[in-house]
C-alpha cells in the first residue's frame, strides 16, 4: 500500500522541531530512521498529517562517556552502535543486539532513539535498556527531563514522551569492575520479530556474589518487561546453576506471551527460561573474563 498524503518538514534545530510539534500537535510524527514509522504509514496503521524529519539537527548522533555515564544520542544509527569501539569495550551486549536487528541496510539507517520511542515490546533495545538501567532524556518546550527506563513504556506503542517532546539521548551508568552483559533472541528468520528475547547485565564481586543484576525480556509481554523476581533471586547470591535455574523459572512464569505464528504460550515460556539461563551464564563469563 501507499501512505496517505502528508506534509514534510525538515527543521535544522531542536527548538524548531519542538515548535513544529507544538504547532501540529497529535497530527505530527517525528521521523528519525523511519524503519518503524514508514511501514506503519504504508499499511495505514498510522496516517500523520505532518512528518517532522529531525535528521538535519546536529549533535544527536554521538556516543560518549561523561564521568560515570555513557551517553548515546537518539539519532545514533544501529551501525554506529554495532561498530563503536567504546561500546565493545564496556558494553558487549550492544554487539549482541545490533547484529540481531534486521539486516545491514536497516542498521545503516535505523536509530536507537527511534527504536525506543516507537514503544514496541517486540523491539530489541527496550529489554537491553531495562537490563542496563538506562535513563531516557526528553527535550520539549519546558526544557530537558530525565525518565527512568522503568517509567518510560506506558502501553502498546505508548511511552512517557509528551506530544511536544523529542527523545534526544539515552544515558546509561558505566559498569563497575566485574560486570558482564549479554543479549539474544529467538527468531524464525533474520529480520522477523522475536519469538522471545532476554537481556542480562550483572556484576560479580571477588567472591562470585552478584551485586547488580538487570534482566529485560523481549516480546513476551504487552510492555517491555523487567524480570523482577528473577533479579531478586540472583541479587546477593553466589551464581550457581541452581540459582540461575530458579531465576530462569521465575522469568518464564512472570512473562505474558501471546500465542501466534511464532509459537504458543507454553513454548514461549519455555524459550524464555532457556534464554534467561543462557544469557546469565554468558554475562557471568564475560564478567570474569
Amino acid at each position: 500500500m501507499i501512505a496517505a498524503d502528508f506534509n514534510y518538514e525538515a527543521p535544522t534545530t531542536l527548538d524548531e522541531a519542538i515548535a513544529l510539534l507544538q504547532k501540529y500537535g497529535d497530527e505530527a510524527k517525528i521521523l528519525s530512521g523511519g524503519h518503524s514509522l514508514i511501514p506503519m504509514m504504508k499499511l495505514r496503521f498510522a496516517s500523520p498529517e505532518h512528518i517532522i524529519d529531525i535528521n538535519n539537527i546536529p549533535g544527536l548522533a554521538e556516543i560518549s562517556i561523561d564521568g560515570e555515564t555513557l551517553k548515546i544520542g537518539a539519532l545514533t544509527r544501529e551501525a554506529q552502535v554495532e561498530h563503536s569501539e567504546l561500546l565493545k569495550e564496556h558494553f558487549p551486549i550492544f554487539g549482541d543486539v545490533t547484529k540481531l536487528i534486521a539486516d545491514p541496510q536497516v542498521r545503516n539507517m535505523g536509530t536507537i532513539g527511534g527504536n525506543l520511542a516507537h514503544g514496541d515490546a517486540a523491539n530489541d533495545h527496550p529489554a537491553v535498556m531495562i537490563a542496563l538501567n538506562a535513563t531516557i532524556v526528553a527535550t520539549g518546550p519546558n526544557g530537558v527531563r530525565s525518565i527512568p527506563i522503568d517509567e518510560f513504556f506506558m502501553g502498546f506503542y505508548m511511552t512517557a514522551l509528551e506530544p511536544d517532546e523529542i527523545l534526544t539521548e539515552i544515558q546509561i551508568p558505566m559498569p563497575a569492575a566485574g560486570t558482564g552483559s549479554a543479549y539474544h533472541k529467538l527468531e524464525r528468520k533474520v529480520g522477523d520479530y522475536a519469538t522471545a528475547g532476554a537481556a542480562v547485565q550483572l556484576t560479580l564481586d571477588g567472591n562470585g556474589v552478584c551485586t547488580y543484576i538487570g534482566i529485560g525480556l523481549t516480546n513476551v509481554n504487552p510492555l517491555p518487561l523487567r524480570a523482577e523476581r528473577s533479579e531478586a533471586a540472583l541479587l546477593g547470591k553466589t551464581i550457581t546453576d541452581e540459582v540461575i535455574a530458579e531465576a530462569a523459572q521465575y522469568a518464564s512464569e512472570d512473562c505474558n506471551p501471546s500465542a501466534d505464528l511464532r509459537g504458543d504460550e507454553e513454548y514461549k515460556r519455555a524459550m524464555v527460561a532457556v534464554l534467561v539461563k543462557r544469557m546469565i551464564h554468558k554475562a557471568a563469563q564475560r564478567a570474569v573474563a
